[in-house]
């Protein structure tokens, strides 16, 4: 009897881990609305345009390219919410052309970020080679993005001023 009850159990709690990972959070890609991209009006240079789409895009945008392993729980689970939070805190896709206060901000937290290390994450560049950068490239974005931060801070302090 007891081995009979530990065959059941053992076959329960298989059933429910392989149906666990049958169990996917859907992978989304909201619409980019036209006009709204950072790359749409005053776009970057094109290096660093190139540097942000292989290193921050995926993460940081509406244009997540989803690898193979996106479909296979529990790292779809942890993957979906890892890039929901990066899209609440910097999206690419909702630039605030509008808003050079926050545009402002937003070019110095990546500078802040990218010259500190601690943007792209350091495992990130494990499964995407394309987000290793340089020590050359993570300085020119980092001193780029705050070149940028700093004419726009100009712009509002100017408008604030009018």
């Amino acid at each position: 009897m007891k081995k009979r009850m530990k065959w059941i159990f053992g076959g329960t709690a298989g059933a429910l881990v392989a149906g666990a990972l049958l169990i996917n959070p859907p992978l989304t890609n909201p619409p980019v609305q036209p006009g709204h991209d950072l790359t749409a009006t005053n776009p970057p240079p094109a290096e660093i345009v190139k540097i942000l789409h292989g290193a921050c895009y995926d993460c940081h945008s509406d244009e997540t390219k989803w690898p193979w392993y996106s479909h296979v729980a529990p790292v779809s689970w942890w993957l979906v919410e890892h890039v929901n939070d990066g899209r609440k805190h910097l999206d690419f896709s909702k630039w605030p052309h509008d808003d050079p206060h926050r545009a402002g901000r937003n070019w110095g937290r990546i500078s802040d970020s990218v010259s500190s290390g601690d943007m792209p994450f350091p495992n990130y560049d494990l499964m995407h080679p394309a987000a290793k950068l340089t020590d050359a490239q993570r300085d020119q974005l980092a001193n780029w993005a705050e070149q940028e931060a700093d004419r726009l801070r100009a712009i509002a302090a100017a408008q604030d001023s009018e």
